[in-house]
């Protein structure tokens, strides 16, 4: 049975990983070389300190000495130089090979969010992504490559330590490495329990972001129904549980690192002991002997740093294994080679249904549609919630695959389509308008170099011209975050502006006029006018007036074709259509109010 990831090793963890990060960390191979040279530099100076204090204590401070005065301070800075450049140089190029090497991975990590299959963003909620592609992957590679090469130097500042030790008197080097085996045990067996908690602290940090998430999202909501008390127990609850594993964390480190101290301070004692019961017999001097007790106090420090690795090491790895599993996880949209520069906008559905739930209870949103909408055509889509209008308008730039049936774009089926050249022949305007934190210009030309002239009169279509005029920076003017600082309706013309300035032969409106007021509706729907003529248009909304234009009006029901045709012919065929028209009238009707806008739930 092969080993999980918490059953294996933390080598062989640790090398598996490292294989897999190989490409994006491996490819700064001078600074890792510069990085290798002068950490096996700094190690190799360890040994010196103790071995310049023996000829020292034996022969510098004899009334005659054999040593010159400037020669043991002269060789200490030296060393201490040598040492200092090596370990500034070693720093350095190891945060040069982190830093580039983790600028790839983010970068390979959000081309493959922008690239990947819609369903994922269902499945995974935003804070947990950007937590997965910004802090993790940064925090778990720094970790990780800082712990290892840590690893490294402290490895060879020991064996350099412990063959100096061997050199001065292997006996008492024989005692001091009777406490390499029970450390490594210690150390074998809480690295597992950390990596199992960094595990368990990164799952318990995503749901606490994603709390916050959740508020920030529906603080209207929150605060309209006095629900903070409620949420700030939750958020609460779950802050608490990240507290008790980190506090599990740091009692699992600090035990490893009271542990190594422990060992240490026995092994220490018993080299002292045996140092003493040598000097009786003559067998070692005072500067063998404080050479060695200076050596072997050195070697604590390398010896935590192993014991402590362990630590960043796991967290490293749970880190980056979170990262690796959503390259792996995440497939890529698939679409075929097709390519037009400019469709003619005829759109078939042909027997296309389409299912969100797997289990044969669910019901489908479409039900064997059948549609032909002619290029160049304007057609309205109508029924009431839940009808599946959203749902079809959907499958047109491929936003949703249908379960079967096929859905075609100027005769050829839309998977046979490369995607890019697809959704080129689409604008799209729906009632959930999201912006970009850019500027207004780089908003309205989403996706394009702006043509600034463009960009002008597009607003100015969508019914923003003098509003543009007031802004002091024009077109240069940042939107912040959504453009929250507009109002509902400005934000809704602003998407009318992107579509328009898009010009794509096929254009897709959900409920686009739902934030506007009356006047605004009346600017904007002459320029949707003017926008739909030599276009095809399919249009969802529930306002009269946006539809009751349209070429054809097709009334979906229970995600099935009930009727289709004009306005005024569905009215007189007194069917479901008719049955809408009069309850949306009904309901929008006031004695005071001037003729309403008619509304189609």
């Amino acid at each position: 049975m092969p080993a999980t990831p918490e059953s294996a090793p933390l080598h062989r963890q640790a090398r598996a990983l490292m294989a897999r990060l190989w490409p994006y960390f491996g490819q700064a191979r001078g600074a890792w070389v510069l990085a290798g040279v002068t950490t096996v530099l700094a190690s190799a100076t360890e040994p010196m300190i103790p071995a310049l204090l023996k000829p020292l204590l034996d022969r510098g401070f004899q009334a005659e000495r054999s040593v010159a005065l400037w020669h043991v301070p002269a060789l200490l800075l030296l060393v201490f130089g040598l040492r200092a450049v090596a370990t500034f140089l070693s720093q350095y190029s190891l945060a040069l090979v982190i830093q580039t090497g983790l600028q790839r991975l983010r970068d390979a990590l959000f081309a493959k969010l922008l690239s990947a299959r819609l369903g994922l963003f269902d499945e995974q909620n935003a804070s947990t992504l950007a937590n997965t592609v910004v802090y993790e992957v940064q925090n778990g590679s720094a970790l990780l490559i800082n712990a290892l090469v840590r690893l490294l130097r402290d490895g060879l500042t020991l064996l350099a330590l412990l063959g100096y030790l061997v050199y001065l008197n292997w006996k008492l080097t024989l005692v001091v490495a009777l406490i390499l085996p029970p450390l490594m045990a210690v150390v074998r067996s809480l690295s597992k329990r950390m990596y199992r908690l960094s595990q368990q602290s990164q799952t318990a940090t995503d749901e606490l972001a994603y709390v916050v998430e959740e508020n920030v999202l529906a603080h209207r909501d929150i605060r309209l129904h006095a629900a903070q008390a409620g949420q700030a127990s939750r958020f609460g609850k779950l802050s608490r549980g990240l507290r008790q594993l980190s506090m599990k964390s740091t009692v699992a480190a600090a035990g490893m690192s009271a542990l190594t101290h422990i060992l240490s301070a026995l092994a220490l004692s018993a080299v002292i002991a045996v140092a003493m019961m040598q000097s009786a017999d003559g067998s070692t001097t005072v500067g063998g002997f404080v050479a060695f007790i200076t050596a072997m106090l050195m070697l604590i420090a390398p010896l935590k740093g192993l014991a402590d690795a362990a630590q960043p090491i796991t967290r490293g790895i749970a880190a980056m294994e979170r990262g690796l599993s959503l390259m792996d996880q995440v497939s890529n949209e698939s679409g075929g080679s097709f390519n037009k520069a400019r469709a003619t906008g005829e759109l078939r559905l042909i027997d296309v249904s389409l299912q969100y739930g797997s289990g044969a209870q669910e019901q489908p949103a479409l039900d064997g549609i059948h549609l032909h909408i002619r290029a160049g055509e304007s057609v309205a889509l109508v029924g009431s919630s839940g009808s599946g209008k959203t749902s079809l308008v959907n499958l047109l730039p491929r936003f949703l695959d249908s379960t079967s049936g096929r859905v075609e774009l100027d005769g050829v089926d839309l998977k046979d389509w490369d995607l890019a050249a697809l959704r080129a022949q689409f604008a799209y305007v729906s009632q959930h308008v999201v912006m970009l934190n850019d500027t207004l210009a780089a908003n309205v030309s989403l996706g394009q170099q702006p043509d600034l002239d463009q960009v002008r009169l597009a607003l100015e279509a969508a019914n923003l011209g003098p509003w543009l005029q007031a802004l002091p920076l024009g077109l240069d003017t940042m939107l912040g975050h959504n453009a929250m600082q507009l109002s509902g309706g400005q934000r809704q013309r602003l998407a009318m502006a992107r579509a328009i300035y898009k010009n794509a032969p096929v254009l897709i409106l959900d409920e686009a006029t739902s934030a506007l007021d009356t006047e605004s509706e009346q600017a904007v729907q002459q320029a949707l006018e003017r926008l739909r003529q030599g276009r095809t248009s399919v249009v969802i909304a529930h306002r009269l007036s946006t539809i009751r234009h349209a070429d054809r009006i097709i009334v979906l029901e229970g995600g099935q074709v009930r009727e289709e045709g004009t306005h005024e012919a569905l009215l007189a065929l007194g069917g479901a259509y008719s049955h809408l028209y009069h309850i949306g009238l009904r309901s929008t009707e006031s004695p005071t109010a001037q003729p309403p806008q008619q509304v189609l739930s």
